[in-house]
């Protein structure tokens, strides 16, 4: 299927030359030309509507509680009421991709603009606003004192160029982008299933081998400790505090996103940077100058970083000297302690991390409660042995938890770059659309490794879950 694609046989500039050249029998315009500003309000008892950069325009009650965080006050008269098929912009953050269709009748922040279309399919526009390029084009026309609070200029808004296909073509790029979606979202949702399981059998060798050693002979005694049970004899008993000095990241400025603070020679990590490392922090994608890093508190490289707000008890070792904020906090293990080690320990221990955090003020944890954790200690030999096992034990596990992940990322981009070639005339699906819902769109995702070829080198009980359709 993406073999046979095909260009248009015939195209003409566009008045905008960001859109290079488009099919000839599709009409250019403005935005300002079929959209009209609409501020109809006092409709509080409408359902409420969000709008988001990854989703465009959604029910809010449909949100998980991670996304479904801004405030919200108790009149809601002054909400814009936002009808089936209208455009809602965020205009702080429509540089970001955050516009969208409403699916239906609604209200919205009235920080947001709301349009009424005329002349274009609600689907295709949906398509065409939300695409990479649309992003762009949205971002020229904001402007404002700092990143992250731009606000978007109507007027500027309005000369950015639309091109609108006859209606039936509208009508075949929605469908054909609507099913080519749908089979991406399988792929992508197989995928991180198997990532899931893959997880959970890392972490049941972690827990294994931190909590019974290698030695399964060994004579075992009560740990007293509830999440441990019994422990290899010779082990020992500490607190996290006892073997390890632990420190609170620090960034006391106000507001955090103030500009002035950053772009200097000093890495500065977040939570998110935690969380997503493998093992160790190898990368940041943030800076502090000198004004920053006077409000902050650097650690060295070696130091074992753990999350206590957002994603608590994700841990990671810093590969480099670094800054952080008071939501992570720095272990620097003792003499005698395998910093490897210790940062196993620290995963098993999650669960029990997460249970001991407060129910308000969003969960966050703090130095006392870490440092009074329990686990079991080894001695440093067995200490080194047990994170050298852990390493090979988990090394086929890891290699395919990657693969599974860059596919994940490349099927994401394959889609995104495939909606702006749809929308802006660069590719003609035309042909295809009659084709919807038959093979074609399932051959198109063998271009990736199936994904019973994926899970081939890993042993699971349950690979015959992964291999049912949806």
């Amino acid at each position: 299927m993406i073999g046979t694609m095909r260009q248009y046989a015939y195209s003409h500039p566009s008045f905008d030359d960001r859109l290079g050249k488009v099919p000839g029998h599709w009409r250019s315009t403005s935005l300002g030309a079929i959209a009209t500003r609409k501020s109809t309000r006092n409709r509080p008892d409408m359902p409420l509507l969000s709008v988001l950069r990854e989703k465009g325009v959604v029910l809010r009650s449909s949100l998980s509680q991670e996304e479904n965080h801004n405030f919200i006050p108790d009149d809601l008269s002054n909400y814009l009421v936002a009808n089936e098929g209208d455009l809602v912009v965020n205009k702080m953050k429509a540089w970001q991709g955050s516009v969208g269709i409403a699916p239906q009748d609604g209200i919205v922040s009235p920080a947001y603009y709301v349009f009424d279309l005329a002349d274009i399919q609600k689907k295709y526009a949906h398509r065409l606003l939300r695409s990479r390029l649309y992003a762009d084009f949205f971002g020229r026309a904001s402007d404002g004192v700092r990143i992250g609070q731009w606000d978007l200029r109507i007027p500027a808004m309005k000369r950015i160029p639309v091109l609108i296909p006859p209606p039936d073509e509208q009508d075949s790029i929605a469908r054909y982008l609507d099913e080519m979606d749908r089979h991406i979202a399988r792929f992508i949702r197989n995928r991180r299933r198997l990532i899931e399981v893959l997880n959970e059998q890392k972490q049941a060798i972690i827990n294994r081998a931190v909590t019974s050693g290698l030695d399964h002979d060994v004579p075992l005694k009560p740990s007293g400790i509830d999440w441990l049970g019994d422990i290899p004899k010779h082990w020992g008993r500490r607190r996290i505090k006892q073997v390890s000095k632990l420190l609170r990241g620090k960034f006391s400025y106000r507001p955090r996103n103030d500009p002035s603070l950053y772009n200097g020679p000093y890495p500065f990590i977040q939570t998110g940077d935690v969380s997503r490392a493998e093992k160790k922090v190898v990368s940041y994608s943030q800076t502090l100058n000198e004004k920053g890093f006077a409000v902050s508190k650097q650690f060295p490289s070696g130091t074992l970083c753990m999350t206590i707000a957002a994603n608590i008890g994700d841990v990671a070792i810093l590969d480099f000297e670094a800054c952080f904020p008071d939501s992570i906090i720095g272990l620097a293990p003792n003499k005698g302690i395998f910093t490897e080690y210790l940062y196993y320990v620290m995963r098993a221990m999650k669960p029990q991390l997460v249970s001991i955090a407060p129910v308000t003020a969003q969960g966050n944890l703090n130095v006392e409660r870490v440092g009074a954790m329990s686990f079991a200690l080894p001695p440093i030999y067995e200490q080194e042995a047990i994170a050298e096992y852990i390493v090979e034990a988990t090394r086929s596990i890891d290699y395919t938890i990657r693969t599974a992940t860059r596919e994940i990322n490349l099927i994401s981009e394959y889609r995104t770059c495939l909606i702006s070639d749809v929308v802006t005339g660069k590719i003609d699906v035309r042909h295809l659309a009659p084709s919807v819902g038959s093979e074609d769109l399932e051959e198109a995702m063998e271009v990736l490794e199936p994904l019973e070829d994926v899970m081939a080198d890993v042993e699971m009980d349950d690979k015959e879950d992964f291999n049912e359709s949806d």
